[in-house]
């Protein structure tokens, strides 16, 4: 048998699939679309659900995939066994009710024992205990002998997933030979050890689950298929695991030549190698995605990735940041694959590089925590840290128990692990709690889940604001219905609409539907699964039914200022590159009629010179009047021409390719000015960060500008009128009450002084000796604690060395201030601890330096002995 390599055997079983009818499709996203239940991608069915639940139209009713995946469940044992991972390809072949089990089985087994050559007296089947009909076709047909096929139960070989579609499973396993057996008598299909791995696994969806385990036969049935490409090659080149397969052993090999180890020879140091393998794939595979490390969700996933693979470069003795270098070694083994690794390269590098960073500040951090928490154990006389404690160091600060733990026991103190573990579950069933009440797909149940898979719209709004159509759906809030009537609230769906539906940014357009005897107002307009537009609002007039025909009118004043701010999106996305750097790129945007927000990837804040070049950059263009230009082009074709494709961003075979001039061309769905002199102008009012290396700009255009400096000509007239000057001489009157106020400022802090020291009186026969320190206390009224340090230092220059103490009483509140000078302090004196030693009496408390200190207090009747306390308590202090 050839031993293949991981990227061969990729391309041998999609070329396999194809000549069996198969559409094959690139991997989608680690992010899911549309759907809310899953965090990542988790298999090759996973961005599939749409088609297996009708919900939309699949492009053919046969499709394979090679699909890129990420589960966590088994995190922690990742590095510890040579079985884990949290990345893996996942290959499928799907049929959306078109063929079923004899054709699933027949091609799983000709791919496996003739295409890549696994012997066939090696290769052990399993059905479902009650799937007769698998067992049949594999004995039967396949002609494998009954005693070599195997029946487990639902645990093992019936896939469902709370309610919806599920079924049976019928999985190959493949005998790796006894050197990879456990040795016992009964070791066979099913055993633990490592000899007999599963290979393949055929999903036959044939029920629906209510949620109350009751099933009915679905009439679509549908294939799911998976096979893990990484265990495949790990049969195919007759290696240990997954680790030692060709582009993943490269990786470990990289790993190794970092740190200057040998694999195998140190099982301490041969989990830090595979777990740094494993974490740093799947890092790679999540930032070329778009994910971002944050402290929730997807994001934090990958952050504690990073973290983990950064913390075990640190016990391997690697020194520095190594994570990029490392990525580029992921990257050139999966490029063939997934050529837009190798496009966004620079980009997963700085994010690897930036969190690193982050990681070394955050141990530093996280060290500094413990200590005190050691010194805090070590006064209560404890030897064990609270679980609650390592919970706050591992949620907070990222900081890996087992650091936490070998730190404590070099200076013999152990963690509360169980309390650590009930932390830990505390904060799992928070988040569970909080997830929201879903159907299959993740997504809030709606009305519109009853509509017709079939149903889909046409728009027709590039070239028409106005345009008859048929009514194909209605709906209320609550139900699909055949008529809507006055003042129902509703939702209108047609077979071709000129309403854009909110998409890519755009907000969606407002307007009319009319009959000659009905009206309908569009609030807004939303993109369905399926190519369906629903225009939502209410019946103002009549009634409509379905099958009738209607005007829908959109609101062109809105749609016109739409275009403005997309247009202008466009332009300054290039601007931005221009001016800050080709790694930008869109994250997001906003496009409304009022204003556009755009944002995108920097790692830093614009300064004030490249926001206005890049606004300068964007009114030029504008002022140019470039021709705006749209063409439909196959997407590959497309991307050749440099036109910028949104990140992340699913897009059919034809795109749409808008082109301003030979200045900006981007892949876009959205309505556009005709030429960029109908923007106008471009004025930006903000940039601001709101994630992690994500900025955001918020713009106006047009009239939307104009009405902006309306605005500021108001603003700045109404503050001219407040200081009785006129716009032109504003700011000269500015200035001049700027030096009035100062000036005003400096003699009400003189007459302050004045009128304390006033106050004060002659106290300086107040000065009473305490042995050999000596001390003045004095009581003034109404003097504020600015007052009292003024009246100190001043008190100070007259008695020459000693410890003053004064008290005052304004609005019925007590402020104190002791002071103690050089010479005193060296006696014992300390004006904090005088201060602390006297408060109370006041009702109050505070403290400070030993030179100086200030408390205040809410009892005055307590101030005449507060001050004779003080000779008490300095008595106590002289040494």
């Amino acid at each position: 048998m050839k031993q293949y390599g991981v990227n061969e055997l990729r391309r041998m079983f999609l070329e396999f699939f194809e000549s069996k009818g198969h559409l094959a499709m690139k991997s989608f996203s680690l992010v899911p679309h549309n759907d809310k239940s899953l965090l990542l991608i988790n298999s090759g069915m996973a961005p599939l659900k749409p088609y297996f639940t009708g919900a939309e139209i699949p492009p053919r009713r046969r499709v394979t995939t090679c699909q890129k995946c990420i589960r966590t469940g088994d995190i922690e044992n990742v590095g510890k066994t040579a079985r884990h991972g949290t990345f893996f390809e996942m290959l499928g072949n799907f049929s959306f009710g078109d063929y079923f089990k004899r054709e699933a089985i027949n091609w799983s087994w000709e791919f496996l024992t003739e295409v890549v050559g696994l012997d066939p007296e090696r290769l052990y089947p399993s059905v479902y205990l009650e799937d007769d009909e698998a067992f049949d076709i594999w004995n039967k047909e396949i002609g494998i002998a009954p005693e070599r096929i195997f029946r487990f139960g639902k645990e093992d070989n019936f896939w469902e997933h709370g309610a919806g579609p599920c079924g049976p499973c019928s999985e190959i396993y493949y005998d790796r030979g006894e050197k990879y057996g456990c040795g016992k008598p009964g070791c066979t299909v099913g055993c633990d050890c490592d000899r007999y791995i599963e290979v393949w696994n055929n999903v036959f969806t044939q029920f629906d689950n209510d949620g109350n385990n009751h099933y009915t036969e679905l009439i679509q049935k549908n294939i799911d298929t998976g096979m893990g490409l990484e265990r495949l090659a790990v049969v195919v080149q007759d290696v240990d695991s997954i680790f030692d397969v060709d582009t993943i052993e490269a990786l470990r090999n990289k790993v190794c030549e970092f740190a200057h180890v040998t694999y195998k020879e140190d099982e301490s140091k041969d989990v830090s190698i595979r777990l740094i393998t494993d974490h740093i794939r799947s890092a790679t595979f999540m930032i070329s995605d778009g994910i971002m490390p944050t402290n929730e969700g997807r994001g934090y996933v990958l952050r504690r990735l990073i973290r983990r693979a950064a913390r075990h470069g640190r016990l391997l003795g690697i020194e520095g940041k190594f994570l990029s270098e490392l990525s580029a070694t992921v990257i050139e083994g999966s490029k063939d694959g997934y050529p837009e690794l190798e496009e966004k390269k620079e980009f997963i590098f700085k994010v690897l590089s930036q969190e690193e960073e982050k990681f070394n500040k955050t141990i530093d951090q996280g060290l500094n925590i413990l200590a005190g928490m050691e010194s805090k154990m070590e006064a209560a006389g404890e030897k064990t840290l609270s679980g609650s404690d390592a919970f706050t160091l591992y949620d907070t600060y990222g900081f890996p128990l087992d650091l936490t733990k070998e730190i404590l026991e070099e200076k013999g103190y152990s963690i509360d692990e169980d309390g650590f573990k009930a932390a830990m579950e505390e904060q799992r069933t928070k988040a569970r709690n909080a997830r929201e009440v879903t159907n299959y797909m993740g997504a809030d149940v709606t009305v519109y889940d009853e509509i017709d898979a079939s149903v889909t719209t046409e728009f027709v709004g590039y070239d028409h604001l106005t345009f008859d159509s048929k009514i194909t759906v209605l709906t209320t809030t609550k139900e699909v219905t055949e008529a809507v009537s006055d003042g129902e609230a509703a939702t209108i769906f047609v077979e071709q609409t000129p309403f854009y539906a909110t998409m890519g940014g755009q907000e969606g357009d407002t307007g009319v539907i009319r009959t000659a005897d009905a009206e309908f107002v569009v609030e807004d307009t939303i993109k369905l699964l399926g190519g369906k537009v629903g225009h939502v609002g209410k019946v103002t007039k009549g009634m409509f039914k379905v099958g009738d025909t209607v005007t829908l009118e959109v609101d062109s004043s809105r749609r016109a200022d739409t275009c403005k701010n997309h247009s202008a999106t466009h332009l300054l996305q290039k601007a931005l590159k221009t001016v800050l750097g080709s790694h930008v790129e869109q994250k997001g945007s906003l496009v409304t009629p009022d204003r556009l927000r755009f944002d995108f990837a920097h790692f830093a804040p614009m300064t004030a010179e490249e926001i206005a070049r890049t606004e300068e950059i964007v009114n030029a263009q504008i002022a140019a009047s470039l021709p705006v230009d749209t063409r439909i082009m196959n997407i590959e074709d497309a991307k050749k021409t440099g036109a910028m494709a949104l990140f992340g961003e699913k897009y059919a075979d034809d795109v749409r390719v808008v082109s301003m001039g030979e200045f900006s061309k981007e892949l876009c769905g959205g309505t556009h000015v005709p030429n960029t002199g109908v923007i106008t102008t471009f004025k930006i009012l903000s940039e601001s960060g709101i994630a992690a290396g994500v900025r955001r700009i918020e713009a106006l255009t047009g009239d939307g500008v104009f009405q902006y400096y309306k605005n500021v000509e108001k603003e700045l007239a109404e503050a001219a009128k407040t200081v009785k000057a006129t716009p032109a001489n504003l700011i000269e009157k500015l200035h001049h009450m700027m030096d009035e106020l100062k000036a005003a400022q400096s003699e009400v802090e003189s007459l302050k002084s004045k009128l304390a020291k006033d106050a004060l009186g002659d106290v300086m026969g107040n000065v009473a000796e305490v042995k050999g320190v000596k001390l003045l206390p004095a009581k003034v009224e109404g003097v504020d604690m600015n007052g009292l340090r003024d009246l100190g230092d001043q008190l100070k220059e007259k008695l020459g060395e000693g410890v003053i103490v004064l008290a005052s009483v304004t609005d019925g509140k007590v402020s104190l201030l002791a002071m103690a000078t050089d010479e005193a302090q060296k006696k014992g004196a300390h004006a904090g601890n005088l201060i602390k030693g006297i408060a109370a009496l006041v009702g109050g408390g505070g403290g400070g330096r030993p030179n100086m200190a200030q408390a205040g207090g809410k009892n005055p009747a307590g101030v005449d002995d507060a001050l004779l306390k003080a000779k008490e308590v300095l008595e106590g202090q002289i040494r």
